[in-house]
Formats: C-alpha cells, sequence, structure tokens
C-alpha cells in the first residue's frame, strides 16, 4: 500500500514527459572549459577534453523530477590515471540530492573504476564501486539511470549493476522532492582518483578526452500545476513510460548478481571499519531485490 501511495503522489505532482532525444545543441548548455568542450556532427556528438589548466563540463538545460537519463560515453583511452570522467544527476544547495556515474582513470592496462553514489538532503556516503566487463575506452556504451519514486538503478549497457531502494519507511532519506539536472565533466582529481592518490596524472599524455552521444532524456518536469506525467494512472504504461515503476525482474535480478559477485570491488553495506557503529539502515534489505 505505501508503495501505492507513493506511485500516485508522484503522479499528481509533475507535468507531462519530457523527451529529449539526440541534439546536444538543444538539450545541454557548456558550463565550463570554453573550447576543450566541443558540440560536433549537427550535435549528435559532444566531446570534452582536460589539459593541465582546465577541465570541461556541460549540463542540461532543463530539470527534471523522476526520469529515465541515458548517454552513449566513450572514456578516455591510454593512460588516464588521476582523470575522473562523470554522468550525474544534482539539484542545488548544502542539501542537495544526488544520482552518480564517476568513472575514475587508471595507468594502461588496468581497468577503470565505476564509482556510484546516491545523496539525499545533503548526506551522500553510499559508495558502491565496479570494475567493467569490457574496455571502456574502446568504443561507445550505454550508461543509465532510472529514477522513479519506488527505487534508482544503475544500469551499464541495460545490465543493472546497482539499486537504492526508497527506504523512507525505514528512515532513510530518498531524493524525491528535489528537481535536478543533468550535468557531465571531465577534470584532474589526481589527489584521490587514482590508487588513493599515489599515481598522479601523465601531462605529457594531454589533452585527455571522452565523447558522449546518444544522450536521451525520458522524464518529468517539476509542475504546481497537479497536471499528471506521462499516461494518467488508471491507464497502461507505454515502452517509454515503463521507467515510472520499473524495477528489476527475475533476468535483472540474475544479471545484477552476476554484476556484483564478479565485478564489484566496494560496497558501503559491507565496511564494517568505516561504520563501527552499525552498517546504514539500508544496508539490512538484501541488494539483489
Amino acid at each position: 500500500m505505501a508503495s501505492v501511495l507513493i506511485v500516485l503522489m508522484f503522479m499528481a505532482c509533475l507535468t507531462e514527459a519530457a523527451l529529449v532525444a539526440d541534439n546536444f545543441y538543444k538539450d545541454v548548455d557548456i558550463t565550463w572549459g570554453n573550447e576543450r568542450a566541443k558540440i560536433l556532427r549537427a550535435g549528435r556528438l559532444l566531446t570534452l577534453s582536460l589539459d593541465k589548466f582546465s577541465g570541461s563540463g556541460f549540463q542540461s538545460k532543463n530539470e527534471y523530477l523522476f526520469g529515465r537519463f541515458d548517454v552513449q560515453l566513450k572514456l578516455v583511452p591510454g593512460n588516464s590515471a588521476g582523470t575522473v570522467t562523470t554522468y550525474y544527476l544534482s539539484s542545488q544547495g548544502p542539501s542537495h540530492d544526488e544520482i552518480d556515474f564517476e568513472f575514475l582513470g587508471n595507468v594502461s592496462g588496468q581497468p577503470y573504476i565505476v564509482h556510484t553514489n546516491v545523496y539525499s538532503q545533503g548526506k551522500g556516503n553510499r559508495e558502491q564501486q565496479f570494475h567493467l566487463w569490457f574496455d571502456p575506452t574502446t568504443s561507445f556504451h550505454t550508461y543509465s539511470i532510472i529514477w522513479n519514486p519506488l527505487r534508482i538503478i544503475f544500469m551499464v549497457d541495460d545490465i543493472p549493476i546497482r539499486v537504492f531502494h526508497n527506504g523512507e519507511a525505514a528512515g532513510v532519506p530518498f531524493p524525491k522532492n528535489q528537481p535536478m539536472r543533468v550535468y557531465s565533466s571531465l577534470w584532474n582529481a589526481d589527489d584521490w582518483a587514482t590508487q588513493g592518490g599515489r599515481v598522479k596524472t601523465d601531462w605529457t599524455q594531454a589533452p585527455f578526452t571522452a565523447a558522449y552521444r546518444n544522450f536521451n532524456v525520458n522524464a518529468c518536469s517539476p509542475s504546481s500545476s497537479g497536471s499528471s506525467c506521462g499516461a494518467k494512472s488508471s491507464d497502461a504504461l507505454t515502452a517509454d513510460q515503463a521507467w515510472q515503476t520499473q524495477g528489476l525482474d527475475a533476468k535483472g535480478r540474475n544479471r545484477l548478481r552476476w554484476v556484483q559477485k564478479k565485478y564489484m570491488i566496494y560496497n558501503y553495506c559491507t565496511d564494517f571499519k568505516r561504520f563501527p557503529q552499525g552498517l546504514p539502515r539500508e544496508c539490512k534489505r538484501s541488494r539483489f531485490l
């Protein structure tokens, strides 16, 4: 019953779904880095670069309250140690909400680390980290965030790697009230990004470049009008609207288990040294559900 009420409240406070489809000129603003960020191929490709003087970044023109957010990304090749490429949602202010993909570079031949985190009301510390089962620098791969009132799902090539459930009934804050924009950046973080900061950025390899394409948003925009988001609650959800209640079926749960058993390298929910007084409350729930 609590889940049904959450969904009904969600449907009542949003406008019609906002569809963004693969034109960076129309969909995003370059926010920093000047010429280091470039939109190419009539808006179908965007590149971010990092040199010794600056990185670069962009943000979505619109803000959203729940949705599905997809982008295809090809990461910095070669010796990417010290660099961080990001793709995330965030609101603003000290009590902000945030849903993070961060890709931590490494020396040539060593795998990237995919760092995920969820902030609610300014509090994060919910990190899970993964290696990937492919080389993310040789071709484009799809990274997705599904954010609805029930859960947040992180996906790579449509394979779920992490699920963060709405645990408000157990006193766990969940991002649900603050509209967020999509952000992405490429920046130098060699004080911590690679092997805890022991390996520094090799500036002889600069500029470092990451490429983006097929940026698609199927989401809802915040409104005080009370109009519904997408289909009315009495209607069947179309394929484009399935994210509004999306969870994992048996196949999805099996894929999640596969990723987390073979490729997860850090989980805050098993870090007893970090939380000597007891693990966070949300860690009591199975991460495979």
